[in-house]
């Protein structure tokens, strides 16, 4: 009992000691192990010219020096070359960029397929 309250105890005071940034990763990290399944498709007009699946996260890139965001997003999912869906063989994990400001897309997060 003394043990479980001061485990807990250690943990609520190292969470409250981390940096603001520390604390985001620690959130990323636990939004990755606990898994989504994200869904990012690119419009060219009203056509969908490219599809990538299985996207744990998008990632907002960083500046280098300062502390301002980059205009672009990026992450790492399957490309869906057929727009089906469905992951299928030569359809492999791949990193993508694209630009807040000229790419039209929608990203969401993929219903389950109960069955």
């Amino acid at each position: 009992m003394v043990k479980n309250l001061f485990v807990s105890l250690s943990l609520v005071l190292f969470t409250i000691s981390c940096t603001q940034e520390v604390q985001n990763k620690f959130g990323r990290a636990l939004q990755n192990w606990t898994g989504t399944n994200g869904v990012l498709e690119i419009y060219a007009g009203n056509k969908l010219v490219k599809r990538f699946i299985k996207i744990d996260k998008l990632t907002t890139a960083s500046s280098t020096s300062g502390s301002g965001a980059r205009p672009y997003r990026f992450g790492y999912g399957h490309i869906d070359l057929n727009l089906n869906g469905i992951v299928e063989p030569g359809e492999d994990k791949v990193y993508f960029e694209f630009s807040d400001y000229s790419t039209s897309y929608v990203f969401y997060e993929a219903p389950s397929k109960k069955r």
